[in-house]
């Protein structure tokens, strides 16, 4: 597998792109205004303790408070925990209290950041976790006898109650190095104990790496075949890392002179542009539907165009497995997390269900963000649990509708030429005016209007007035105004867009329906019939206005604009 990084910088924002057989794998997005903290170290203060949920707040100076839940803080417990042997939230803290926390998660939507008590420090190809006596090494490095070289070089080098995990980056890499990676980590930890004393409450301690080192440290190892950037400076600041954490990676750092920007080159614009989709299209003619929500993710698998050679096992069992794949990839892209739920197409044959729940695990295998594959509930149904530390692609580059307010759909053009109908029938009461104005969406103001203005007769008919409607295209669906009441000549005023005598120039757009030697257009909905039009159809002409009415206004035509 051919694998490269691309990165973009620019004024406003720096993107990371991690790209696999061409492919675009994984995305990261740092804007200047707003810059991510997990990872970050803060002196907070108890804010509020909560035993019934068994969990605190802590200000750490942020908009929103942090979250501390009880798992985060068992750091603090004098003794040993056991499940029978486990404390209460009030045992841990108080308010008031002051502590040393770090981001795990970043705050996404009405939810503040989560912490935890339990602080790590990441470097190249060690993590140091302070205060606990641990030794992990990745699951990703499979030689037992590295795992044992490695585990015994981090229990040899590091000092007493400081656990250690080593990284996948650690394989194959000398003692030396490893070594310098720990000392290196030790020293910083020592320095942001002195520094901890001095800081206010609340405050930063320690801020993590912006996302050019920090993709330089985590995602640039030696598999990865190049890595381009397009920013003179940026070049020269990752030049400088690898000089000083991989030096054999250096000639792998190129700089990118090209006048098409780069992301546009390599298709990760597109790319990140379908991941924006609920809709994801497979080759074989199958689709994925993905729903994410706030407490989980719904995906959905469909056979779609695919229809298959041989019989309907093998159609759906080869549909799965491609899904499998582009799921993956979906998800690391997305870079969704919680709880996901994943509905395959229904296989009748075990063997095959156990082939593609392999192939899923196998693929996510790849993903550096921990993932557990809970296996198939009794509904046929995949579910799994995805490590969340920063917003999802969608929640990073996108925002709920403010019309729909995030459920993707809108109110129908009948339903809002009844609510119309309703608020005017309310605002009209009691009151004398003559004649009434009223500007909507041109769909919703043809419904109001109705077929040969039967709609509009009866509401005359009913609110004993006259009753003028004008659509505007710019209004969303769900707007509506009432821009004028009074008297006729006052509201006819406002209502009518063309006036007796006035040429204008217009977009013949369709012949007309009953006329085809007329032609039909239209000004912010407004129709104008215009004679001896049909044969200018498609064409921008100069038209004069020869007789007005509400709904409608003729005119001829004068020559081409």
């Amino acid at each position: 597998m051919r694998k490269q990084i691309i990165i973009s910088q620019d004024s406003r924002e720096l993107r990371v792109a991690i790209l696999e057989d061409g492919r675009t794998a994984e995305y990261y997005a740092e804007r200047q205004s707003t810059t991510g903290i997990a990872g970050n170290i803060y002196k907070g203060r108890v804010a509020n303790v909560l035993p019934g949920m068994q969990a605190a707040f802590i200000d750490i100076g942020q908009e929103k408070n942090a979250f501390l839940y009880i798992d985060d803080a068992l750091s603090l417990a004098p003794g040993p925990t056991t499940p029978d042997r486990r404390p209460k939230i009030a045992d841990l803290v108080r308010e008031g209290q002051v502590l040393l926390v770090q981001v795990t998660k970043e705050a996404v939507g009405t939810k503040g950041a989560r912490v935890t008590t339990s602080l790590s420090l990441p470097g190249r190809y060690l993590v140091i976790m302070p205060e606990q006596d641990y030794v992990g090494v990745s699951r990703r490095i499979e030689s037992d006898s590295e795992r044992d070289r490695i585990r015994k070089m981090a229990d040899r080098v590091r000092e007493q109650n400081v656990g250690v995990i080593v990284r996948t980056a650690a394989e194959g890499v000398e003692d030396e190095s490893l070594e310098e990676d720990y000392r290196h980590l030790n020293a910083v930890w020592q320095r942001l104990q002195r520094h901890a004393k001095h800081v206010k409450v609340p405050g930063l301690v320690h801020s993590d790496l912006d996302l050019l080192s920090r993709s330089v440290r985590d995602f640039f190892t030696e598999d990865v075949e190049e890595l381009w950037v397009d920013n003179f400076e940026a070049f020269g600041t990752i030049r400088e890392i690898v000089r000083e954490q991989s030096p054999q990676l250096v000639e792998r750092v190129h700089l990118y002179r090209g006048k098409e920007n780069l992301f546009s080159v390599h298709r990760i614009d597109q790319e990140v542009e379908k991941a924006m989709k609920r809709k994801v299209w497979l080759k074989s003619g199958g689709y994925l539907i993905i729903d994410q929500t706030e407490a989980l993710t719904a995906i959905d698998i469909n056979t779609g165009k695919f229809i298959g050679t041989t019989s309907l096992e093998e159609t759906v069992l080869k549909t799965n497995l491609e899904a499998a794949r582009e799921l993956v990839r979906q998800i690391r892209l997305r870079d969704i997390g919680g709880i996901i739920i994943i509905d395959f197409i229904d296989m009748r044959d075990p063997a095959h269900k156990e082939k593609v729940v392999q192939e899923f695990e196998a693929l996510l295998k790849k993903d550096r963000t921990r993932a557990h594959v809970l296996g198939i509930t009794q509904l046929g149904l995949i579910e799994m649990t995805r490590k969340k530390v920063r917003q999802s692609l969608d929640e990073a580059l996108q925002r709920a509708c403010p019309y729909c307010e995030g459920r993707g759909k809108v109110w129908s053009e009948e339903t809002m030429a009844a609510r119309i109908e309703r608020e005017l029938r309310e605002y009209l009461a009691g009151q004398e005016h003559q004649a009434v104005l009223v500007e909507c969406h041109p769909q919703v103001a043809a419904l109001l209007i109705g077929p040969s203005a039967q709609q509009l007769r009866r509401l005359e008919s009913e609110w004993g007035m006259r009753v003028f409607i004008k659509g505007r295209e710019s209004l969303h669906m769900a707007e509506h105004r009432i821009l004028a009441a009074g008297t006729v000549e006052e509201v006819e005023m406002r209502a009518l867009p063309v006036q007796i005598g006035q040429v204008v120039e217009v977009r013949v757009e369709e012949p007309h329906a009953h006329n085809p030697q007329d032609g039909i257009a239209r000004i912010e909905g407004y129709v104008l019939d215009i004679a001896g039009g049909g044969m200018h159809v498609g064409r921008h002409m100069l038209v004069k206005i020869s007789q007005v009415f509400r709904t409608y206004a003729k005119a001829s035509v004068i020559g081409e604009a």
